[in-house]
């Protein structure tokens, strides 16, 4: 006789295995992109996202023994993941108390967040943010965090009854010369190892998981959607949508859906403010920034090389313009751009222009900053540099 649990067990994994294949119908959604590079992308979202929504969902969900972990990295990507981010947390709660303690790194922005459980895949409100500047360091850049909903001396960041999980957010400027934070988690109040692993928590998870990936996925190409209806046009999620996620404090970002034929060019025109950060990314219909290793999908408050005047010129095209701020599709149809202006002193909108590739420098300022192969080919270089020391490889 099968022993009920097996029984259990079997149902659990078939029911995972055919939520997977069902949820591979979002890659063929109407509204997405449809070339074969985007619908390849589509399905290749899903395969990226199995281990995040498990790691979410069943292998770290316990805010009783929580971990810090990664959640984005050039493999695994969803929601506007930032090609200069590094984004981990763990999961808590607001009952009780616990204590990071690490090394903040020297990343340009740094920011803690408390996020409550809410109608998104990655939860609701914030509640409770502490900027990198706020955080008491010693002079090796070391520190102690309580995350509780008590105040404690030193650094403390409040949780609330619908705490779910902190996020740890660090966006880099100089990807060679900055470093990022090295932390732990613990739980001060209560102990015990987890508990023992039983069939339940596995069905319980393996439902879970399948859910988050098939929620998430359809979430984010859902919201893509407000902004494609109006391409070349720069608006903020507040301005589109009104759902509470844990949206990035201290800037909200002004997003621009973009959809380039091959014989066309995107120009975007706007003069940067001084702000702590600030950054151009780039990615595909599906929310997922571009291959960062490798191609140029981004420029920030660092690396940007601006005209004479101040003004900052990126160009979208699918071949190599010649220009220093290049964005390349990397094969994809269309997709979304955005500019993060960080703490800053006010928050311009970039202007886009669509035009024919024969007739770019038409549009453009004659004696427009340019770059040659040589000085393409190192900062393709840096890039794998920079990302090799982000991500610990």
């Amino acid at each position: 006789m099968t022993a009920d649990h097996d029984i259990a067990l079997r149902n659990a994994w078939n029911q995972f295995c055919d939520s997977l294949k069902e949820a591979g119908d979002i890659a063929f959604r109407e509204t997405a992109a449809s070339n074969p590079v985007d619908r390849a992308a589509g399905i290749r979202l899903l395969s990226r996202n199995i281990a995040l929504a498990l790691a979410f969902e069943m292998e770290n969900n316990d805010p009783l023994h929580p971990e810090i972990m990664h959640y984005f990295d050039p493999m695994r990507k969803q929601g506007g993941d930032n090609t200069d981010a590094l984004y981990v947390g763990a999961p808590i709660n607001g009952t009780d108390t616990y204590r990071v303690t690490g090394n903040r790194g020297t990343a340009r922005y740094f920011s803690v967040t408390v996020v409550e459980r809410g109608d998104t895949p990655w939860g609701g409100a914030v509640p409770s943010v502490l900027f990198g500047d706020d955080l008491e360091v010693d002079e090796g850049g070391n520190f102690e965090l309580w995350v509780s909903p008590d105040p404690h001396p030193g650094n403390w960041i409040k949780t609330t009854p619908s705490t779910f999980r902190l996020t740890f957010r660090q966006f880099f400027a100089d990807w060679e010369g900055e470093k990022p934070m090295e932390a732990r988690i613990d739980r001060l109040t209560g102990d015990g190892t987890p508990p023992q692993l039983t069939p339940e928590t596995l069905v319980d998870g393996l439902a879970s998981a399948s859910h988050w990936l098939r929620w998430s996925a359809t979430y984010w190409a859902d919201m893509i959607d407000k902004w494609k209806v109006q391409p070349n046009r720069f608006l903020s999620y507040r301005q589109l949508d009104d759902n509470k996620i844990d949206a990035t404090p201290g800037g909200e970002p002004l997003i621009s859906y973009w959809k380039l034929p091959k014989d066309e060019a995107l120009i975007i025109r706007v003069r940067p403010p001084k702000a702590q950060y600030w950054a151009v990314e780039f990615g595909n219909y599906w929310w997922e920034t571009m291959d960062y290793r490798y191609r140029l999908s981004n420029t920030n408050c660092h690396y940007a090389v601006l005209e004479d005047d101040g003004e900052l010129i990126v160009v979208v095209s699918h071949q190599d313009p010649g220009v220093p701020n290049w964005l390349d599709p990397s094969g994809h149809s269309e997709g979304y751009v955005t500019f993060r202006w960080m703490i800053a002193e006010d928050y311009p909108v970039p202007q886009c222009q669509q035009v024919k590739v024969s007739e770019l420098f038409d549009h453009l300022p004659h004696g427009i900053k340019r770059i040659n192969a040589e000085e393409r080919r190192e900062q393709l270089a840096g890039r794998r540099r920079g990302i090799v020391q982000r991500f610990k490889w």
